[in-house]
């Protein structure tokens, strides 16, 4: 099949959430021309460190670094100083760190980067996860719709000197409407025409044509294509979904 694209004008990022290094690299080299990153997420990290990003960049894939770091502000600046020396195309902290955690990250990162002569990793603030509804935010004290929530948190982090975010796909509309439209809006919870409902544990989700139709810049998929008996014919029908 014909890539529907230009590099320009990619919009998927794979998730990576493989248990080895080989699956890995497998699956860059099957998806590197179809995608515009692969996400190194907690599980990979964990298990292998600064070498899962660099298995990635060197089958020539570019990394989304997904760690959602969460900490007082000189901690978590100074972790994603050391995102920035690994070379990540972008990486994630929890807007709920607050103001200060979040603009000494950025203004940190954006020295660094000037330093190195290199430019600056996008960074994106977790807003709410895909996997909690008003129900799940009752149980932890946190009562409200859902939507203001991620909303109030997404004007933090723009205030901040953030990026972007990374929000469910029902929220990207009002997000692009408060936020405006340099701002970068990441959205896991996809899932492609063709996969099956209630396969997983992400609850505020849209297909990969509604969310891109709503303004996502990116859209996070992972386990449809990852567990299909061909990867690339399955990614290939989420680029026709969306193109």
């Amino acid at each position: 099949m014909d890539i529907p694209f230009s590099p320009l004008d990619r919009k998927v990022i794979f998730a990576l959430d493989v248990p080895t290094l080989e699956e890995t690299r497998r699956f860059v080299g099957l998806l590197k021309d179809r995608v515009a990153l692969f996400k190194v997420g907690l599980e990979l990290f964990t298990a292998f460190g600064k070498e899962a990003v660099k298995a990635v960049q060197g089958e020539g894939g570019r990394v989304f670094l997904d760690l959602k770091l969460h900490d007082i502000p000189n901690t978590v600046s100074r972790a994603a100083e050391e995102a920035v020396k690994l070379g990540v195309e972008m990486f994630n902290l929890h807007a709920t760190g607050g103001l200060e955690m979040m603009r000494e990250t950025a203004e940190r990162c954006q020295k660094l980067a000037e330093k190195l002569g290199r430019p600056r990793p996008t960074i994106l603030a977790v807003t709410i996860l895909t996997s909690l509804d008003e129900g799940n935010l009752k149980e932890i004290g946190l009562v409200g719709p859902v939507q203001e929530r991620v909303l109030s948190l997404a004007e933090l982090a723009r205030k901040a000197g953030i990026d972007g975010v990374v929000a469910s796909p029902q929220e990207i509309i009002p997000i692009r409407q408060r936020c405006g439209p340099k701002f970068i809006i990441v959205t896991p919870g996809i899932r492609p025409a063709f996969a099956e409902p209630g396969k997983d544990d992400q609850k505020r989700v849209m297909t990969a044509k509604e969310a891109i139709l709503a303004g996502a810049d990116y859209i996070v998929i992972g386990r449809p294509i990852r567990l299909a008996p061909d990867p690339v014919a399955a990614m290939d029908k989420v680029l026709a979904e969306i193109s």
